[in-house]
């Protein structure tokens, strides 16, 4: 079978002999070195991808993604809701009035925000549902004054469903003071979890009691929820949704509230990912050492080969070829073991902890109580095409090098 001269002798140089085995095993240890930073580098991709999610799931699964506002109580919040439902990005819309105020219970006291919300219909834009640990969503009735708590509140107070509370609303006036407060009192009729910091900074009310606290009409809300198919394109959309509904209504986005959390988050996944493809670009560069020790080895047959006919360029592109199939091979087994690894690694965790006896991560300390992992095939191809990048620059000063060689030097003392 046919193949190509520098082909053909760089494949030859990377098979140990003999004569060059501690050659050949540093050439391994440099695979193997390629192998584990990327393998590393995919997992740890994999797994903030998966914290990502998980976040993204419980913190924005309660924070409105879009709500649609105006200046003044809505009356008209059915017809707006059905105008905006029109758009196919627009999953769900739902009644929102939004309180900021402060709990009060046994001489505690506890910032919060309170939602009213619509029972019925806030399944359809929120995880509150399927968070709840104690109640429901149809406990909030109008004119009850319930309210649902998160878990942290609740366990700050020592609340229980049943319980009362103040809730403490400040109030503009025209007294010298400028604003004053309003209180009022509140049953517990539910307690929601999400593992997240909204379980000691949020409470839901029914939307008629938040109208109620506002001193308007029952029917009346601040403005309109809405859950969309895509969470990322949110700002877009909001802007583009203002500039359709408008002057009268102004249309707001989740990143104005939580976009710093997951900012924060992508900021930490890009340093964390150059941090370990610095690994990655030790173990290519582990190669130059290598190709540089073969060239010393090799010397006597690069000058043959100049003798016999053989270009510089040739040269240099046989030892090309050996510093390209070590780096190949290297990141094709570490993505493959990464991308095996990335699939399986809450399964993985899970075995070590059966086999140790010890919870990794306990949900009483962590948020999140298993290692979540979401491969995405973007950040594999990124990794790969990274570490082949390394590996074929890597090959170029030895290589270089090797083409520099002079025969008539090289054959004197062989």
């Amino acid at each position: 079978m046919f193949r190509p001269l520098t082909l053909f002798i760089g494949s030859r140089y990377t098979r140990a002999k003999k004569r060059s085995q501690y050659i050949s095993f540093i050439s391994l240890t440099s695979m193997i070195g390629l192998t584990l930073g990327v393998m590393a580098l995919i997992i740890v991709l994999s797994v903030m991808n998966g914290f990502q999610r998980e976040m993204s799931s419980r913190i924005l699964g309660l924070v409105p993604h879009a709500v649609v506002s105006s200046a003044e109580p809505m009356t008209d919040w059915p017809a707006v809701a059905q105008r905006v439902l029109s758009h196919p990005e627009v999953l769900a819309s739902a009644p929102l009035t939004q309180l900021e105020g402060m709990f009060s219970h046994r001489g505690e006291m506890q910032p919060i925000q309170i939602s009213g919300i619509d029972p019925l219909l806030e399944p359809g834009v929120s995880t509150l549902a399927e968070s709840m640990m104690v109640g429901r969503l149809e406990d909030l009735r109008p004119g009850d004054f319930g309210v649902i708590v998160g878990q942290a509140t609740a366990w700050r107070f020592g609340l229980s469903v049943g319980d009362r509370l103040t809730l403490i609303v400040p109030e503009s006036s025209d007294t010298p003071a400028g604003v004053t407060p309003r209180m009022h009192r509140l049953t517990v009729a539910g307690i929601f979890r999400v593992g997240a910091e909204l379980d000691g900074s949020l409470a839901m009310i029914h939307r008629s009691d938040a109208a109620t606290m506002q001193r308007w009409d029952p029917e009346q809300v601040q403005g309109v929820r809405l859950a969309l198919a895509d969470l990322y394109r949110a700002p877009l959309f909001a802007a583009q949704l203002s500039a359709e509904l408008g002057s009268n209504y102004q249309a707001e986005d989740w990143s104005r509230t939580q976009g710093s959390l997951f900012s924060a988050m992508q900021m930490e996944k890009t340093m964390i990912g150059l941090l370990l493809m610095l690994i990655v670009a030790v173990a290519a560069f582990n190669i130059i050492a290598t190709l540089i020790m073969v060239v010393a080895d090799k010397r006597t047959d690069i000058a043959i080969l100049r003798t016999l006919g053989a270009t510089p360029g040739q040269v240099m592109a046989i030892f090309m070829v050996q510093g390209c199939i070590i780096g190949f091979s290297g990141t094709l087994i570490g993505a493959s073991l990464g991308v095996v690894a990335a699939l399986n690694v809450s399964e993985l965790v899970g075995w070590l902890e059966r086999l140790s006896g010890q919870h990794l991560f306990s949900a009483d300390v962590y948020v999140i109580s298993s290692l979540p992992s979401e491969l995405q095939w973007s950040d594999v191809g990124t990794v790969v095409v990274s570490a082949l990048v390394l590996s074929f620059l890597a090959t170029l000063y030895p290589a270089w090098r090797a083409a520099q060689t002079q025969p008539a030097e090289a054959l004197r003392y062989a």
